[in-house]
């Protein structure tokens, strides 16, 4: 099983093919997901210390390029489990001030995944 490990809060085994956004909340991190986990508001980055997966989804790749925020930085939301990472989070519901983090994103990714190799 995969090995997620969150800067600062320890590590945790994932099933494979598990949703990263999930896998977080799921483990205690307060992750904000504003849109629900759809690839639209990017409050779910996360920036990789080791392991980064080499496909992304044409979704988070549109989203990061638009928000001119693809420096090394990938969304949650749209990362399937598959190997042992080590990341670091960047918005925590906690250090928000909002009344909630987001509605409880799908199980799967959304939109409906089509992936490329990341360069």
């Amino acid at each position: 099983m995969p090995k997620v490990t969150v800067e600062g809060m320890g590590s945790f085994e994932v099933t494979p093919g598990k949703r990263l956004l999930s896998a977080l909340l799921e483990n205690g991190v307060d992750m904000l997901h504003r849109c629900g986990g759809n690839a639209k508001c990017t409050t779910c980055r996360v920036s990789f210390l080791r392991g980064e997966p080499t496909m992304r989804t044409e979704a988070e790749l549109q989203r990061l390029t638009d928000k001119q925020e693809d420096l090394g930085l990938r969304l949650s939301c749209q990362i399937s489990c598959e190997a042992d990472m080590e990341l670091r989070t960047l918005l925590r519901f906690s250090e928000s001030g909002l009344d909630d983090p987001g509605p409880e994103p799908l199980p799967t990714i959304q939109p409906e995944p089509v992936w490329i190799k990341r360069e």
